[in-house]
């Protein structure tokens, strides 16, 4: 199996096209007073990684067996696994100001996430079990790179740039 992330600069497929378009209108997509941050049971709000920006479709957001569907202005938490219908997707930005937008049917964990925002040190683990996602890094990147891995199920990414685009088959191969 081999394994390994498209840059920006590899050719564009029409999915990676509508990842990259899913990006720019999230960043236009406001949180008003009504989507006030939603927390779960047992989850204490200083635990919340980010917002839910944009949902199309069916996503689902889930931390052990408690499974709760998503929708714009949701908290997510750094342990939370999220899933995406068939002709789905979502983005998230964490409170680092990272953004991630979870393609069609893929499934992501967050494996860990820490944030200090007054010294904007932390990490950031994300485990993309298949499907696609795209991340434009933040904070946690540009103060500290080695603080970012993104596991794919053959192979662990370093970040080392802001935006890039990981795609895992059905089979568990990232391409």
């Amino acid at each position: 199996m081999s394994s390994r992330a498209l840059a920006p600069s590899a050719p564009r497929t029409l999915h990676a096209c509508l990842l990259a378009g899913l990006v720019l209108i999230s960043a236009f997509v406001g949180i008003g007073p009504a989507q006030a941050q939603t927390a779960t049971a047992g989850t204490a709000a200083s635990d919340r990684a980010g917002t839910v920006k944009l949902v199309n479709g069916k996503v689902t957001a889930s931390t052990g067996s408690a499974e709760r569907p998503l929708v714009a202005g949701d908290a997510v938490f750094g342990t939370d696994h999220i899933t995406t219908g068939a002709d789905s997707s979502a983005s998230l930005v964490l409170r680092d100001g990272t953004t991630i937008v979870v393609g069609p049917a893929s499934r992501l964990e967050l494996r860990g996430f820490a944030f200090n925002t007054t010294t904007y040190q932390g990490n950031l683990a994300v485990m993309v079990l298949r499907g696609s996602m795209r991340m434009v890094s933040g904070l946690i990147r540009k103060n500290n790179p080695e603080g970012v891995h993104i596991e794919t199920p053959t192979a662990v990414i370093g970040i080392r740039g802001t935006d890039f685009i990981v795609d895992v088959d059905p089979a568990g191969e990232a391409r």
